[in-house]
Parts: C-alpha cells; structure tokens; sequence
C-alpha cells in the first residue's frame, strides 16, 4: 500500500507525534472488548507490558487489505495480500489456505524469522530456511487444514527499505521502538485474519522460530485470542543474557527500554497462561542459554499448576544448535493438532 508523497523518515516523524493517549485505550482490545471477552485477570500486567513498546498508531484503527495475487502451490491455494495494518506502510503478506476446505478454518499466524534474511521475510513460510525442516510450514499447516498467514514484518521481505539499526535509531529518537511497531503490526495481523470468512476467530494459533519464536511469545502474552503458541529456539531469561554478557548474540530490534524494571521473560510467558504453550529449545543455542530456560521451565511450571491446567505447558530439549529438529517438527503439529 502506497502512502504517496512521504518517504519512511517522513511518517515515522508524523507517527512520532502520537502521545501514549493512543494506547491507552489499547487495553480495551489486547484481545477483544470488553463486551467479547470474561474477565482477564492478566488485563493490567498486559496493559503494562504494551505501554512498554514505546509510540504506536491507535490500537482500535480499523485494517484493510488487497488481494494482489492467487496462485496453486504444491498442494495448497496461496493468496498475496498487501495490508493497512498500521497506516503508515503497506505490509505485505502471504495467506496459504488448504485447497479442498470449506468453511471456517482454524488459523495460524506464522511468524517469520531474523537470521540476517533481510529480503526473506514473509517467504520463509512458503520457502522454509535452513535451520528449519526442509517442509516448509505452509504446506505443513494446510495439509492439517489450518489457514496460515504470515507478514513482512519492519525492514524484513519487501519491507527491506533501510538496514535494522538505522529503523531502530531513528524510531528511537522519536519515541518508538522497533520490537513495538513489530508486534503492533502482529497484533493487526490477527484483527484481519479473524475478518476472513474462512478463519474461525475462536480456534487461532502463532508459532515461529528465533526470532518469530520471541514474537510468538510476545503476541500470545499481548492477545489472549491466541489459543496456541508453538516458539521454537528463543525462550530466553533475559537476565541471563545479562550474567553472560550474550546481549550481542540477539538483534537490536529485541530490546525495549525499562522492560527489566517491570517484566522477566517468564512473567511475560505467564501472561500467556492457561493457553497452550509448547517451547522447543536447543541445549546446545547460545541465543537460549539452558540455565535461563530452567529458569522459565520452573516458573511456567508453576503458574500452569496453579491455574489447573499443567498439560497447557510443555517443553522439549533437543541436544542441538539453532534449528529445528525432526523431532521437534512432528511435536509442534501434533500440539496444535491436540490444543487447536
């Protein structure tokens, strides 16, 4: 989507001048009103979190799309889309749907990864990436049934238009923060995807690896319309991070100003409790240090216990790197499969 006569430098300026009023109404629709949803008893520690993500465009504006292209893919119907998610640019995206279905599908938001694939972005969930398993997650999930979307999220894919540190100084200096415009566009991406008629609303999933894996633990944390979360290879105790000096090994478009005075990574994936979480890690990522994942495994443990549902929360340790195993594969199907 074209927003003609300004440049990035141009909007981002425009949209630095909304004041934290624009979010504030946003705790009305972390996941839906009020009038849809029973009481969140996480509602304000959401609230918290999301005013954590600096400057964003209004949480309630309304989203639209284009359809730009469908095509037959190995199986599946695939279906290109440029979105209005955040009116300030265009983001492009990809919806593969099962051929055959019919009806209201249940949907999975695919987020991508980081890995240095600047031009990658969206195309990760058609094309897969080498650490991932060599069936890409579009014709994995279609063939289960499920609607999968997924987005150029900033600087990402077709959005590639400046490098990483220069969106996220610039974004800074004006009050915003990447990892916030990030996952505002993800948090919109779900307002258009239960607009489809073929999406059934109560039955959405996220899943993603390294740093699609962050962001499906952000975004289930943030909309408790997310039912399952899949993260592969990201749980990570940022405090750590920070007892190995390893903030290096992690972009800069993860880190949000004064989160560690508010929030460790376990309380924010205790925000997604009681929904299913599935965590796959590697013993041998030094993104996710084991003695951080312990960390998280113990609290997550608890809080799941506490709330009556221990079988919500589940982690598996491979003895890998970075990547996703065989194994780990055929455990995510089968927990969206069990949970969606």
């Amino acid at each position: 989507m074209a927003f003609h006569g300004f440049d990035r430098r141009d909007v981002l300026k425009l949209v630095g001048v909304l004041s934290a009023s624009s979010m504030a109404g946003s705790g009305e629709v972390l996941g839906e009103t009020r009038g849809q949803q029973p009481a969140d008893p996480g509602r304000a520690r959401r609230e918290q979190l999301y005013r954590l993500l600096g400057d964003l465009p209004d949480r309630r504006r309304p989203v639209s799309g284009r359809k730009t292209a469908e095509s037959e893919r190995d199986g599946y119907v695939l279906e290109r889309w440029d979105l209005d998610l955040n009116g300030i640019e265009g983001v492009p995206a990809y919806l593969a749907r099962p051929r055959e279905a019919a009806g209201r599908r249940p949907a999975v938001l695919f987020n991508h990864s980081h890995g240095g694939g600047y031009t990658i972005g969206k195309t990760e969930l058609i094309e897969g990436r080498p650490y991932l398993q060599p069936v890409p997650y579009a014709k994995a999930l279609t063939g289960l049934g499920y609607v999968a979307l997924s987005i150029d999220h900033w600087v990402f894919g077709e959005r590639s238009h400046a490098t990483e540190l220069d969106t996220f100084k610039a974004m800074l200096w004006r009050g915003q923060v990447l990892w916030g415009h990030m996952i505002y566009d993800s948090l919109k991406a779900v307002d258009w995807l239960v607009t489809r008629a073929d999406v059934d609303p109560a039955r959405l999933a996220t899943l993603g690896m390294s740093m699609g894996s962050s962001m499906a633990q952000y975004l289930s944390a943030l909309d408790t319309r997310i039912k399952v979360t899949v993260d592969i290879c990201c749980l990570v105790e940022y405090e750590t991070l920070l007892a190995r000096h390893s903030q290096s090994k992690h972009g800069v478009y993860m880190y949000l100003p004064g989160l560690l005075k508010s929030f460790s990574s376990a309380e924010i994936n205790g925000l997604i409790a009681p929904r299913a979480h599935l965590s796959l890690t590697g013993l041998r990522d030094e993104l996710e240090p084991a003695e951080g994942v312990d960390i998280i495994d113990r609290e997550l443990t608890r809080v799941y216990a506490g709330l009556g549902r221990p079988e919500h929360w589940k982690i598996v340790r491979y003895d890998v790197g970075h990547q996703e195993t065989p194994e780990g594969r055929e455990e995510a199907l089968a927990f969206l499969q069990r949970f969606l």
